[in-house]
């Protein structure tokens, strides 16, 4: 069983792809020096889009920031420039703080938006509560009050099913809601959902959170800028990512409210998500967002596809589930095909019980890797018929 990034575990084995000529991660006597890769740096494959390297501009940027001293811990020069080009997106009062991944990004938000007893309400699908181990109740001390939905999404009705038992002692007290921008299905809240979420937990005293690990694609599809759905919709905290969309590693967690989230520069050192080289976690977040590289390459990501809907959407026994809002592709295939093609790509099986798959596009992925998953999936479902 291979897990993946999704909320489930495929049933089915994933072999390695093909990987074409051998190489040699260091050099033979006599060659001129330089490091070959261990893999098929021409091969893609749709199941994450945390498969993908890390963008060119983005590495440019590491570089760049290597070189002379600069103070650590986040005192350094690229880390005061993050806080600039992120309160352009996210307004005057933001304040990040760069983490090491996703993972760390919600734990460490919740954390600090939550007192001891606090709750998160939370769709069964979220992140948080699929793909992040016991994390954020063994390092968090959360407890998650799930929901059901249809499509990944909260409404405030469906968080009216776990806001309830306030002062009630024997009930872990409700305190944040969060929601994931774009969702674990790759459907994508509009603004006004957001909004309305956000008022309706406010109203009722609860805080919002919004895990961003594919926020730029959410910003892509609705066509928006960052702050329409976060800052100006009521979002108090978001984790911003960044590893999704072509960086080497690292995240960030943007306050957004300034009394939203005390005590989280203790509480990041306590979770161990402190970086002593800050500022090349930094350097990478400036590269993404100061620009629009992180809009370009969101873009491309849910183009890529729209362009793999369009071509398995009229395959006979091929059955797409969700909205096609971003990045991912959600699809029902006959008995026996994922595993067929399973020989030539990766991609994680979503529910073994129906058949269902997850197909991730990245911000590398090309419209020929596109057009040959798409043959190889017609001939994987014809096959299938004429058995």
């Amino acid at each position: 069983m291979v897990p993946r990034d999704g909320g489930r575990r495929t049933s089915s084995p994933v072999p390695s792809p093909p990987t074409g000529r051998v190489h040699r991660a260091r050099p033979a006597p006599g060659d001129d020096g330089g490091v070959n890769p261990l893999h098929d740096t021409d091969h893609r494959d749709f199941a994450s889009d945390n498969y993908a390297g890390a963008h060119a501009e983005v590495l440019a940027a590491v570089a760049a920031a290597d070189g002379g001293h600069q103070p650590a811990y986040g005192a350094d020069v690229y880390t005061a420039r993050l806080q600039e080009v992120l309160r352009h997106h996210f307004g005057p009062a933001a304040l990040a703080f760069p983490v090491f991944n996703g993972t760390g990004a919600n734990v460490l938000s919740l954390q600090a938006m939550l007192p001891r007893w606090g709750a998160v309400i939370c769709a069964e699908t979220a992140h948080v509560n699929t793909d992040e181990n016991a994390a954020p109740e063994r390092v968090g001390g959360l407890k998650l009050l799930t929901v059901p939905t249809p499509d990944g999404k909260l409404t405030p009705e469906l968080v009216d099913r776990q806001a309830w038992g306030f002062g009630d002692q024997h009930r872990a007290q409700p305190g944040v809601v969060t929601i994931t921008q774009t969702t674990e299905l790759g459907t994508a809240y509009s603004v006004d959902e957001v909004r309305a979420l956000a008022d309706h937990a406010h109203a009722l005293g609860l805080a919002v959170h919004l895990d961003g690990a594919r926020i730029s694609n959410a910003a892509a599809s609705l066509d928006v800028p960052l702050a329409a759905f976060t800052t100006d919709a009521g979002v108090d905290v978001l984790s911003l990512g960044g590893t999704k969309n072509g960086l080497l590693f690292g995240e960030a967690v943007v306050v957004l409210r300034p009394d939203a989230a005390p005590g989280l520069d203790f509480l990041r050192k306590m979770n161990m998500q402190l970086l002593s080289k800050m500022r090349f976690v930094s350097a990478q977040l400036v590269a993404l967002y100061e620009g629009d590289l992180w809009l370009a390459s969101a873009r491309h990501a849910n183009a890529m596809a729209q362009r793999l809907l369009s071509g398995v959407a009229g395959l006979p026994g091929v059955r797409v589930t969700q909205a096609v809002q971003s990045n991912a592709v959600f699809a029902v295939l006959p008995a026996g095909v994922a595993d067929r093609l399973r020989e030539h790509v990766r991609f994680y099986d979503w529910n073994p019980a129906t058949g269902e798959v997850r197909w991730m596009c990245s911000f590398d992925t090309r419209p020929e890797d596109v057009d040959r998953f798409v043959a190889l999936v017609a001939s994987a479902v014809g096959e299938s018929a004429a058995a």
